[in-house]
């Protein structure tokens, strides 16, 4: 079997979701009777300290029903970081379903930029401007490799506009962990956070959007409206509380092998990785064909991901322990010199 550093999308359920899944009781979460997924939406609100929260069938439908509930119109404008997975990877959702554009500032360093994203606001009385009704930031920053908004950055970010901010938090529960704090030491900054339940928490399918209750209660219209209205969805919900309540607690462990197996290839020829950028689970590095050199780490049994024509992304996740890191070590080490 190859070693799968890909993501940790590809994370396969425990025995006690599964378990759970089997035992799980049932209703129609359409007209809110399921309560394993009352269950999962109570204990997420709680958890990230939102009045409300609403499960999803993918990241990518809650972070769509985030803009659409928050802008409530077509042809206004969102802000978001130019690498973000919103405006890079959700199939531009945006723009051909809610209606709106999308106006891109710098997130090289993993954090919109603060000066671009105040400049970037629209003047609201400009007739021939469409008005900004949404700012959107990732925690942790996918296209970055992983890296963590500090929390002094996110006040600072936050603070100085009164436009509503979304936080795509598909790994918040990575970014919690690696600042030693609770999700809700995060969240607390934002109107909306989505999460996932579907990475490194394992869970077979799902995530959840979090807001204040009025939010919620649009959210809920638009996520039918989008086909995403499951009957019994219990069945998934309880993987995902099993998810929540046992899962958190070892990404740590993630990061730990992370971190090894940055450290056992940042002095190899050819490869180029800044240390401080792995922070969580995620390992970035650049060389000179990333197409050739993935190519070469398949031929060797190591499964990564090419982001354009120069980075390797690796990211690890509870499937991968330290005996694998120290494979993929010597993986890379290998195409590293045979190429």
């Amino acid at each position: 079997m190859p070693i799968d550093l890909r993501s940790d999308t590809i994370t396969l359920p425990t025995d006690g979701m599964r378990k759970a899944m089997y035992k799980a009781e049932l209703g129609d979460d359409v007209i809110k009777e399921d309560p394993t997924v009352n269950e999962l939406q109570e204990y997420s609100a709680a958890l990230l300290g939102k009045e409300a929260a609403l499960f999803m069938p993918s990241g990518t439908m809650a972070n769509l029903t985030a803009i659409m509930s928050h802008t409530k119109e077509r042809g206004c404008e969102i802000i978001a970081g130019a690498g973000s997975h919103i405006f890079l990877n959700e199939a531009g959702g945006y723009a051909h379903i809610a209606g709106v554009s999308i106006r891109t500032i710098n997130d090289t360093e993993g954090f919109l930029n603060q000066n671009e994203m105040l400049s970037a606001i629209r003047d609201p009385d400009n007739i021939h401007h469409p008005r900004t009704k949404l700012i959107c930031m990732e925690n942790t920053h996918n296209t970055c490799g992983g890296t963590v908004i500090p929390l002094e950055k996110l006040r600072q970010l936050t603070a100085q506009t009164n436009i509503p901010c979304h936080l795509d938090g598909a790994r918040i529960f990575n970014a919690a962990a690696y600042l030693d704090v609770q999700p809700s030491s995060i969240s607390v900054f934002f109107d909306s956070v989505m999460f996932c339940l579907s990475k490194g928490l394992c869970a077979p399918v799902g995530s959840v959007l979090t807001g204040s209750r009025e939010f919620i209660d649009t959210a809920v219209r638009i996520r039918k409206m989008l086909g995403g209205g499951m009957r019994q969805a219990g069945v998934l919900a309880a993987a995902g509380l099993v998810a929540l309540k046992t899962m958190r607690q070892r990404l740590v462990s993630d990061h730990e092998t992370a971190r090894m197996i940055a450290e056992g290839i940042c002095d190899i020829k050819g490869i180029s990785l800044d240390l401080e950028t792995v922070q969580t689970n995620m390992v970035r590095f650049s060389v000179d064909n990333a197409s050739v050199f993935n190519e070469k780490l398949k031929e060797h049994g190591l499964l990564a991901y090419a982001i354009g024509s120069r980075y390797i992304r690796l990211v690890t996740h509870r499937h991968i322990d330290k005996k694998s890191a120290r494979e993929a070590i010597s993986i890379i080490a290998s195409a590293a010199r045979e190429l």
